[in-house]
């Protein structure tokens, strides 16, 4: 049972990159972009390459980020030169990396099995097993990753980029370039995700081509599941939120798992939970109504 608790949770921290990522995009820069789809699973496709080739873990996964940050850029380009809607360059990017990614890895996936891994490397240095390994990793890339998007986004790039999401023309008027703003929100966005995708590949022992399926929504849900339970008010807090969601949005994964769902309903469970989640302010108010009433 403390196995399934540190891993639920170790998983829930992993994965919080990725709706870091996600979160730039949706909440920040107010676009959906898919493109997270594609870079999710390039960031672990070149990670596992590396790591097989004979590279180092960890900068395996500085590289998968890099990956991410070029695939994030393409988009941006797309969107802002050609003058293409943000979701469909999006979508236009994922689809291409479907086949950069088999590319890059040669075949369907790419298995770390018996692979020295970011996880087995600490877990060697602390004398730990490799599950509370990746419980360090996940609580210091937590950590490390709030404090740096908290100071980035108080310096004047970060606050031009905040503002370009809420208010472009105004911006504008300020004399930014949005354009700019647009393409940098999505490669440090894809940036985050890349590297989700290469600590949750070497996680799982694993690169799969198809892995990325879904992992918008995942990222939305953690999103949303945190700031519905933390009710967030300013930006520190959405981005802690977005950390929390992604922990208890595991936790309900596991749980229900543990009940005895089906892993092929996971997909639809997650979906209804977004609906569930995106519709609590309606509920709320309907209830509020109710009781004045």
């Amino acid at each position: 049972m403390l196995d399934l608790v540190v891993g639920t949770i170790t998983t829930g921290l992993l994965w919080s990159l990725l709706a870091v990522g996600v979160f730039i995009t949706f909440r920040v820069l107010d676009v959906a972009d898919l493109t997270v789809e594609g870079t999710f699973p390039m960031g672990a496709a070149i990670s596992a390459i590396l790591i097989t080739s004979g590279m180092n873990p960890i900068l395996s996964i500085l590289l998968a980020g890099v990956g991410g940050m070029i695939a994030g850029a393409v988009t941006g380009w797309i969107h802002t030169k050609l003058k293409i809607p943000a979701l469909l360059a999006g979508i236009l990017t994922m689809i291409a990396l479907y086949s950069v990614n088999l590319h890059i890895m040669g075949k369907a996936n790419v298995s770390l099995l018996r692979m020295d891994t970011i996880y087995t490397i600490l877990g060697g240095f602390f004398n730990t097993p490799n599950m509370w390994s990746a419980a360090i990793v996940g609580i210091i890339v937590a950590v490390v990753v709030c404090l740096l998007l908290f100071w980035f986004f108080g310096t004047e790039i970060g606050t031009a980029l905040r503002a370009t999401g809420v208010n472009p023309q105004m911006i504008r008027a300020q004399g930014v370039n949005t354009d700019n703003m647009i393409v940098l929100g999505l490669l440090i966005s894809n940036g985050f995700v890349g590297m989700s995708g290469a600590l949750i590949g070497q996680f799982q022992g694993f690169a799969d081509v198809g892995m990325g399926i879904g992992t918008l929504v995942i990222g939305l849900a953690s999103i949303i599941i945190g700031e519905v339970v933390l009710n967030a008010t300013s930006f520190k807090t959405s981005l802690i939120a977005v950390m929390v969601g992604s922990v208890i949005f595991r936790v309900i994964i596991a749980v229900v798992l543990y009940m005895g769902m089906e892993p092929n309903d996971l997909k639809l469970f997650t979906a209804v939970v977004v609906v569930l989640a995106l519709s609590m302010p309606l509920i709320k108010t309907h209830i509020a109504a109710g009781r004045e009433g």
